[in-house]
């Protein structure tokens, strides 16, 4: 998620941090480790009155590596969405499938391969409850009634929402 905020043209650790909701520790442990793997840099720069101020940029073969993973996590999105429009017949199928790739879940959220409603009707489906990850990237679905914001607002970009920009994704490796 990180990588993927990095890819949208997120270069401050804080935001970073509110939009993935994830402690800002955590983002500069993960940004850390991107660096290690050359997937992004740190760049200081020079504000107007001379304070310097850290910005981190994905690199081109973070990029690619980001690409190759949504288009993996859209190809399993596809296949859960097969399998739940087989039928009642497929229900342990999909369980397991869910089960198995349940770590990816808060990632497809972040990265709108999948919409919130669709995946909750699939986690009710076969009984399965949200974790608390999944329950913070619902929280952003944009509805009213679960305090989220209105789609307006997100388009508007008072939420720091991305404006529907679609730079791909993968998590923080």
């Amino acid at each position: 998620m990180v990588l993927d905020a990095l890819a949208r043209g997120i270069k401050d650790l804080d935001k970073i941090s509110k939009i993935t909701k994830l402690a800002r520790e955590e983002v500069e442990l993960i940004t850390n480790d991107l660096i290690s793997q050359r997937l992004v840099i740190k760049k200081e720069k020079r504000s107007f009155f001379g304070n310097k101020k850290r910005e981190i940029s994905i690199t081109e073969t973070g990029i690619r590596l980001l690409n190759a993973k949504k288009e993996e996590l859209e190809q399993k999105w596809r296949k859960a969405q097969q399998i739940y429009n087989n039928g009642e017949g497929n229900k342990a199928q999909l369980q397991t499938f869910m089960e198995a790739n349940r770590s990816w879940m808060p990632l497809m959220l972040f990265m709108g391969i999948t919409d919130i409603l669709f995946f909750m009707t699939m986690m009710s489906f076969v009984g399965m409850a949200l974790t608390p990850m999944e329950h913070s990237m619902a929280g952003d679905s944009g509805t009213e009634a679960d305090g989220g914001e209105t789609s307006s607002e997100m388009d508007s970009g008072d939420t720091g929402d991305f404006g529907g920009f679609d730079g791909g994704g993968f998590g923080d490796f």
